[in-house]
């Protein structure tokens, strides 16, 4: 498992972007949908950097481009996706030699305050929606898992990092499947119009599995936003 976190993926990414555009813009719920699919497909930054600067000199080319500033990353998705697939060929033929060496594993009292931070933001979420027994339900399981998760931690010899996560990828799969079953369709109407709206002028570029992913990831963090709990991944450490 990579060391760097997708906080600071998303934020280096959102950096870049900004100094390509030339002005500070704020990174929409679609923006980051859209780099945790690059996150999660192992997009390097390098090749996200690579795509953002080929889909800026093709909107410049373009009619689109006259005046106009590129408002958001759903425009680079394929120059990304392309510059990544390029990396990957060439990452084919180094030897173990040739690459950089694995960065050293998360401290052990840094994944604890990470731990306790999401244990207390599950308690607050549980207490906010007392009303809904089965997003309570929910919450006091991710409560439980997160505790086993803890004792993993905490027990004695070397910490097997990547079947820690494991462990907590699975919970947050299982809190974003709750989350869909448990919210109100009011709730899911508004955010799924929302998504909608955002995803409109991009649809036709993007392509289906592409936009599938992007619509998968923009569902699940606006859920997430709005419940106000945190993603428990180790992704997510920040």
């Amino acid at each position: 498992m990579d060391a760097w976190n997708s906080f600071t993926y998303f934020t280096e990414i959102e950096e870049y972007f900004w100094k390509k555009r030339g002005s500070h813009l704020l990174v929409s719920p679609l923006d980051w949908a859209i780099m945790e699919t690059w996150q999660k497909a192992g997009v390097p930054l390098e090749a996200a950097f690579k795509g953002i600067d080929r889909a800026f000199e093709s909107y410049s080319r373009s009619r689109r481009g006259a005046g106009k500033p590129l408002k958001s990353l759903a425009y680079c998705t394929d120059a990304v996706l392309d510059a990544a697939q390029e990396a990957q060929e060439a990452a084919a033929g180094k030897t173990p030699a040739d690459r950089a060496p694995e960065p050293a594993p998360f401290d052990r009292h840094e994944l604890r305050r990470y731990f306790d931070r999401n244990t207390e933001m599950l308690g607050a979420a549980a207490k906010a929606h007392a009303e809904n027994p089965g997003l309570v339900t929910l919450w006091k399981e991710a409560l439980r898992g997160l505790e086993t998760c803890t004792v993993v931690l905490e027990s004695p010899g070397a910490l097997d990092v990547e079947d820690l996560e494991r462990r907590l990828t699975l919970l947050d799969e299982r809190i974003h499947a709750g989350l869909l079953l448990h919210a109100s369709e009011d709730v899911l109407l508004r955010l799924r119009r929302e998504m909608d709206s955002a995803l409109a002028a991009y649809r036709r570029k993007m392509k289906a599995e592409q936009l599938a992913l992007v619509e998968k990831q923009y569902l699940q963090k606006r859920l997430l936003e709005e419940f106000r709990v945190p993603r428990l991944s180790l992704f997510y450490l920040s």
